[in-house]
């Protein structure tokens, strides 16, 4: 059977359900539904080999993973801007942001002593946020190499911070 007729099939008839989980952690409605779109929109462009019995785990895998990442932006803005007002109204001081220009200010240094493959595959991976499997499509690299590549660009990165932290 092919994959997308499968999870059209699977679509029509379990929609209802995966939504109603995903409206159960959310609280909202219409975040709901695009959370539920955006998870069939990942399955329609996944590469992995999918049946009737791996279908269901994953997609609500998928739809978990999505309502997490949701909720850590939704800490991470709620974190920034509550710093930000703090910064507004008196009650921090720059130090926070100096030392986090400071570590920027390393992280370049690193990127630059890079080697060009790591430092690209690493910037795709951090800046971009692409996945290891979307970086090997497009540069046209071994899974592997990528991994590794990113694997060094990492510990290197991770050794510069040490000095600075």
């Amino acid at each position: 059977m092919n994959q997308q007729i499968l999870i059209a099939d699977y679509y029509t008839k379990h929609r209802a359900e995966l939504l109603a989980y995903a409206c159960s952690r959310l609280g909202d409605k219409d975040e709901a539904e695009d959370l539920v779109q955006d998870t069939y929109m990942r399955l329609l462009t996944t590469d992995r080999l999918l049946t009737p019995q791996t279908l269901p785990s994953l997609v609500f895998t998928i739809c978990r993973n999505l309502i997490n990442d949701r909720f850590r932006r939704r800490a991470f803005h709620y974190e920034y801007e509550n710093y930000i007002l703090a910064m507004e109204n008196g009650k921090t001081s720059m130090e926070p942001a100096i030392f986090a220009a400071d570590i920027v200010t390393c992280m370049e240094r690193g990127l630059a002593r890079m080697p060009e493959q790591c430092r690209t595959i690493y910037s795709m991976h951090i800046l971009d946020g692409m996945r290891v499997s979307e970086i090997s499509a497009e540069t046209g690299e071994k899974y592997k190499t990528v991994e590794n590549r990113l694997g060094q660009a990492r510990r290197q990165i991770r050794q510069l911070l040490r000095a600075v932290v």
